[in-house]
């Protein structure tokens, strides 16, 4: 017999300290809601897992930058992402925080333990930048300067954000304090390292056995290993953050790339808990039968498509991701998001002028899967009118008005007999067909499409009936025809919902009394009649008026 199918779905932690931008829900959290929504409409059992990366030093900065402690900057800002994935109907299973999630600390301790004891990690001393203004030494984001790899300057002093390659601190030219802006010195200190060069073999293996990734994932993890792989260091001179489980390393904290990604497994042992079952995180994280996806941007690739495979390799008893769709980046004009220099929108901004339906469409409709794509209030605009309210909102209440008016709002009878039936089982079940292609294979700009599509063809096909002229010549073929085309309305609703769940929402409850509920109804669409003839219709109070562009957008 076989198993029901069951997934597991991770969006990245984002950062404990800032608000998400729409950066940040186009490329992470929209893709990974809407992948939720669609597997549940399949009748899959899923499990949608994220929190707030809490550790590090994004979060001391903060609270040194606000007079704050980092817990009080993590409460604050975990307080505002989840009233924002909220508003923008992002809903997780569970939400947690590295900080506060009990087990947390022992896990990651647990996880750099064994890899320890398998002889994966070593130590030694390292040069380190130390700033003297500031007496404190200079991890990651205390320090910036020019990239070692690709030449592009405000590299952080782990990572580039513009190529996304990593390195040791030392390699980075031209350092200086992210604090003081002061030019550090290079003093010894001792470290930890994760012996990444032992898991190149494996690693390499494991890739080549991913069919079906993103080229941009799978490409850029496969081209790191075969460069090679350091020792990766992953303990930090800092007080905040997890502590190195040994005696000599008392105070130092694990690195925060470290510990974050446990986080995925230490949150689904908490649901579970939560839920009175605290045994039954093992069978969605042991269970090689279950699917691991993990939702990111291209910049935290190199994290889960090579070293967090690593350390589930390292302790032997974990399954690895099943897919890691990475998307690009959504610019703003063409820049880069960023709270520092005041560029971008905040979802919360945009949340203040729009329903959250507006921005999830948008954010669907140029999502960077493959290329960095960029928003503009003007696209915004437009494809919400020329799209949303003019194909999807216009075809739905030109429909049920007309039906309303001259059908006393019940699906007529004999949709059969109508001449455009087997043109409308079609179309609705070619879109059905290629939308579950589309969002099996996680690409939603695509599916999304396909729905848009469906509904530029029921706008035709309605145009080609004239039901404006046989309501009064032949009103039994009238009838025939409105109902066959409500087929295609109610297809709407159903193949929306993953994308638009409120918009789906409102168009399904015109049909509450006369069709299935969407998982039932899913299976049907375009092979058969799903509506009840003579079933009643109720008004959807569906209609998106078109927006204007206002003078601080332009």
């Amino acid at each position: 017999m076989t198993k029901p199918r069951r997934v597991l779905i991770t969006a990245a932690l984002p950062y404990a300290n800032n608000h998400p931008h729409l950066g940040h829900v186009a490329g992470v959290y929209l893709p990974a809601d809407t992948y939720n929504r669609y597997l549940r409409l399949k009748g899959v059992e899923t499990v949608f897992i994220c929190g707030s990366d809490d550790h590090g030093v994004p979060v001391t900065i903060s609270a040194q930058n606000e007079n704050s402690t980092p817990e009080e900057v993590v409460s604050r800002y975990r307080g505002i992402q989840e009233k924002v994935f909220g508003s923008l109907g992002i809903s997780f299973d569970h939400y947690s925080g590295t900080s506060t999630c009990e087990g947390h600390a022992e896990l990651s301790q647990e996880f750099f333990s064994k890899i320890l004891e398998r002889g994966d990690i070593e130590e030694k001393v390292t040069q380190q930048f130390f700033c003297d203004p500031c007496q404190r030494f200079l991890p990651d984001r205390y320090v910036e300067g020019t990239c070692p790899h690709c030449g592009a300057e405000g590299a952080r002093g782990d990572q580039c954000d513009a190529c996304g390659k990593s390195y040791e601190q030392e390699e980075l030219k031209d350092p200086e304090c992210a604090v003081c802006k002061g030019t550090p010195q290079i003093v010894p200190t001792r470290h930890w390292f994760f012996r990444l060069d032992r898991y190149e073999e494996r690693l390499e293996e494991w890739l080549k056995s991913c069919e079906g990734w993103r080229d941009n994932v799978r490409n850029f993890a496969r081209g790191i290993v075969r460069e090679g792989l350091p020792a990766r260091s992953i303990t930090r001179d800092l007080e905040w953050g997890v502590p190195v489980p040994l005696e000599e390393a008392k105070d130092k904290v694990l690195y925060v790339w470290f510990d974050a990604p446990i986080g995925y497994i230490s949150f689904t042992r908490e649901h579970f808990v939560n839920q009175g079952n605290p045994d039954g995180w093992k069978d969605w994280w042991v269970d090689p039968d279950v699917e691991l996806v993990h939702f990111l941007g291209k910049d935290n690739i190199i994290f889960h498509a090579v070293i967090w495979p690593a350390m589930l390799m390292g302790q032997g008893e974990y399954h690895l991701p099943t897919s890691i769709p990475a998307n690009e980046y959504l610019n703003f004009r063409g820049e880069k998001f960023s709270k520092s220099r005041g560029v971008g929108v905040t979802a919360e901004e945009i949340l203040e002028r729009f329903d959250a339906d507006r921005v999830r469409y948008y954010l669907t409709a140029v999502a960077p899967e493959g290329k960095d794509t960029s928003f503009t209030w003007e696209d915004f605009i437009q494809h919400n009118n020329d799209e949303l309210s003019d194909v999807v909102g216009n075809f739905a209440h030109r429909m049920l008005t007309f039906t309303a008016k001259n059908f006393d709002s019940r699906v007529p009878m004999n949709a059969a007999d109508s001449q455009l039936r087997e043109e409308i089982l079609s179309v609705i079940r070619e879109a059905r067909e290629k939308w579950d292609d589309s969002l099996g294979r996680q690409k939603f700009r695509d599916a999304l499409d396909r729905v848009l599509t469906l509904a530029r063809h029921g706008n035709r096909l309605f145009d080609q009936a004239e039901p404006w002229k046989s309501r009064k010549e032949d009103l039994d073929r009238c009838g025939a025809d409105l109902a066959a085309l409500l087929e295609v309305v109610h297809a709407i609703g159903v193949l929306l919902s993953p994308f638009l769940p409120s918009t789906s929402e409102k168009m399904l409850s015109a049909f509450s009394l006369c069709a299935p509920e969407p998982p039932e109804a899913l299976k049907s669409l375009g092979e058969c009649e799903v509506l009840t003839a003579g079933g009643e219709l109720s008004p959807p109070g569906i209609v998106y008026p078109r927006l204007e562009l206002e003078e601080d957008q332009a």
